[in-house]
């Protein structure tokens, strides 16, 4: 690649909201070359235009198809992408609106939001198995295609330093020992946080605060939002940022720049 390249990730918490607010004109002046947004929590015709379709960007979205107002991703490339995947291949992981896989010349772009695990049981064993299924169809992407970068709100903070009270949140959705040590399988698979590869032992660097307790004024957070990326990917990467100065979600947008 010729000239930088960025990639912008971000969990908005509603994108009508965050465009009202005026952040997702903001997160724009970032001018990435591609955006990838989670829990857009719309559908595309519900969105304003300028939203829906940004001057200069090719849209994409996977959105529930049973349940409105929840969930769903969206993508904006300033390049087209030679092809775009909306799913797993698995009904009932593909059904929320989770993921969006968008191919290019040099690289394959994953852009998902994991299951957040809270409340009934039965949505912790949704979330493991989703992890499980996710682990299996990037690992067979990777055999395909060597550059591979995936994005998003993974809803696990990995180590306790990825978290302003790791002690108090040991028995917590999140920060559960079966979710950690998925993300120590995933790396054990090749697969790098790319923020941690830069910044190994850099503390109090969180993505996301809960707003009911004003925790964000505190810092008192978690870093539950990541890019991960192939052992062939990663040599492409040059850096990562936290813009945690974004506000409008109770998570914050991620950025890589490529070579």
């Amino acid at each position: 690649m010729a000239k930088d390249f960025s990639i912008i990730s971000w969990n908005v918490n509603g994108l009508r909201a965050v465009h009202k607010k005026g952040a997702f004109d903001q997160i724009l002046e970032e001018k990435p070359d591609i955006l990838c947004i989670q829990e857009t929590k719309s559908l595309p015709e519900q969105l304003p235009e300028e939203a829906r379709s940004p001057v200069g960007y090719h849209s994409y979205f996977h959105f529930p198809v049973i349940k409105k107002g929840y969930s769903g991703v969206a993508i904006y490339s300033k390049e087209e992408p030679q092809g775009v995947v909306n799913d797993l291949g698995i009904k009932e992981m593909d059904q929320e609106g989770r993921l969006i896989v968008a191919h290019y010349k040099d690289f394959s772009l994953i852009n998902i939001y994991f299951p957040n695990g809270g409340g009934a049981p039965e949505r912790l064993h949704y979330k493991l198995d989703f992890y499980d299924h996710f682990l299996e169809f990037v690992d067979k992407l990777h055999k395909k295609q060597p550059n591979i970068v995936f994005c998003g709100d993974v809803n696990v903070a990995h180590t306790a330093i990825d978290l302003a009270r790791p002690k108090e949140n040991e028995t917590h959705v999140g920060f559960l020992p079966i979710e950690r040590a998925w993300m120590d399988k995933l790396i054990s698979h090749g697969w790098t946080d790319v923020f941690r590869h830069f910044y190994p032992k850099k503390i109090e660097a969180y993505t996301y605060w809960d707003m009911k307790t004003f925790a964000r004024e505190r810092n008192v957070g978690w870093r539950i939002d990541y890019f991960f990326a192939s052992p062939e990917m990663l040599k492409k990467i040059k850096d990562i940022k936290i813009l945690d100065n974004i506000l409008g979600s109770d998570h914050c947008p991620i950025k890589i720049t490529l070579k």
